[in-house]
């Protein structure tokens, strides 16, 4: 199975099916990123996180604004949320007998994470896991380095926890390494996930912005822009 790229604002997309994205990961390794417009607005300002999305093994389609705006320039590309793939990776980690890391969210959370995952998975062999409020990220990345996990799942929040992973991926060539951003406290049951009609038309971000109103300046301007962006790349491409 080879990467088939589809190309937005300058940046390669997988067109991979959830299924596909899976299996192809887990046998070839590293680096997954879950892309969004937002990642990609930070991207335009900072050369190291473009460098970072554009070396990614894998780059799945996250965020809704990234599939709407492939359909605009032709690209009918399904949306992978990260909260999904990361249980599907999780479950494939089970199944295959690999070991996993969790880093991330608060101590309370991350604790409580790590139960209801093992619950759900009682075959999951997690061999780390630290909350995401530490100072000293040395001291973190050479314990994580140690575990020697297959698979590397970081909630730090954008750019952080790219940039967290990409300090890994060296070490840890042979491992699979995703940012979830706020996944563990849905996996923690702290924040209750959007009703499934929401997931279904691919707008959890405005159910998420309707529950927390803090969350509107971080969502606007940066998604209609994006699309204003897109737009310019059909016309330019045209």
């Amino acid at each position: 199975m080879s990467r088939k790229l589809v190309k937005i604002l300058g940046y390669g997309v997988d067109t991979f099916s959830s299924e596909e994205a899976v299996d192809y990961i887990a046998t070839h390794h590293g680096m997954v990123v879950t892309i969004n417009p937002e990642m990609i607005e930070y991207a335009a300002k900072d050369e190291k996180f473009a460098q970072i999305i554009n070396s990614a093994e894998l780059v799945i389609p996250d965020g809704v604004g990234i599939t709407v705006g492939l359909k605009i320039l032709g690209h009918n590309v399904h949306r992978i949320p990260g909260i999904d793939f990361g249980k599907a990776l999780l479950k494939r980690a089970s199944k295959d007998g690999k070991t996993v890391a969790l880093i991330g969210a608060k101590p309370e959370i991350i604790t409580k994470a790590v139960e209801n995952v093992k619950q759900e998975f009682p075959d999951l062999n997690i061999v780390y896991f630290h909350d995401g409020y530490f100072d000293d990220e040395d001291t973190i990345i050479t314990e994580v380095i140690n575990a020697k996990p297959d698979y590397v799942f970081a909630a730090l929040g954008s750019p952080k926890q790219e940039f967290f992973i990409n300090r890994l991926k060296q070490d840890l060539n042979k491992s699979v390494l995703i940012g979830l951003g706020g996944s563990f406290d849905v996996w923690a049951g702290a924040v209750k996930r959007a009703p499934e009609i929401y997931q279904k038309l691919g707008v959890e971000w405005l159910y998420r912005t309707l529950s927390e109103p803090k969350r509107f300046k971080r969502i606007f301007p940066t998604l209609p822009l994006f699309v204003i962006k897109v737009l310019k790349e059909r016309v330019i491409g045209k």
